[in-house]
């Protein structure tokens, strides 16, 4: 008997393409390809993993490309982000990543952010339109108040 205890995982490596709906009570780790639904108290892509689809997890690390989406309490960006994406999460932080040019990047599509409290947002334009709690909307709602 080993008294070695090792973190479980569930892993799909280079090379697996993964289509379908996959919840799973230990982290996620993705360095092949999955597409569907993901939910996970963590999800890991490297910088070969490329995930797509509905994705609810407390913290996302992401250095691969990334789409759908996406509902988390903490994400780290340092990949792609793909066009018609929506990450809703309370704390993003994004990082630099070096590309093949070793330019340092991190790419974004046409995408959606929602950062932090979307209670807190509603607040500052005077507690109206609780509701609709996309960003874009706070930002334009925002300046029209203030005229």
């Amino acid at each position: 008997m080993s008294d070695n205890k090792t973190t479980k995982q569930t892993v799909v490596e280079h090379g697996t393409e993964f289509e379908g709906v996959m919840r799973s009570q230990c982290p996620v780790v993705v360095s092949g390809q999955v597409k569907g639904e993901i939910s996970a108290p963590s999800l890991t892509l490297t910088n070969d993993g490329n995930v797509y689809g509905k994705i609810k997890v407390k913290e996302l690390k992401s250095q691969g490309s990334l789409g759908g989406e996406i509902d988390a309490e903490s994400v780290e960006l340092s990949g792609s982000v793909s066009d018609n994406t929506v990450i809703r999460s309370a704390a993003l932080e994004v990082k630099l990543q070096e590309s093949g040019g070793n330019k340092l990047q991190v790419s974004f599509g046409n995408c959606e952010l929602q950062v932090g409290d979307a209670s807190k947002h509603c607040e500052r334009l005077g507690g109206r339109d609780h509701d609709d709690r996309r960003l874009g909307y706070w930002h334009e709602r925002k300046h029209q108040l203030r005229r």
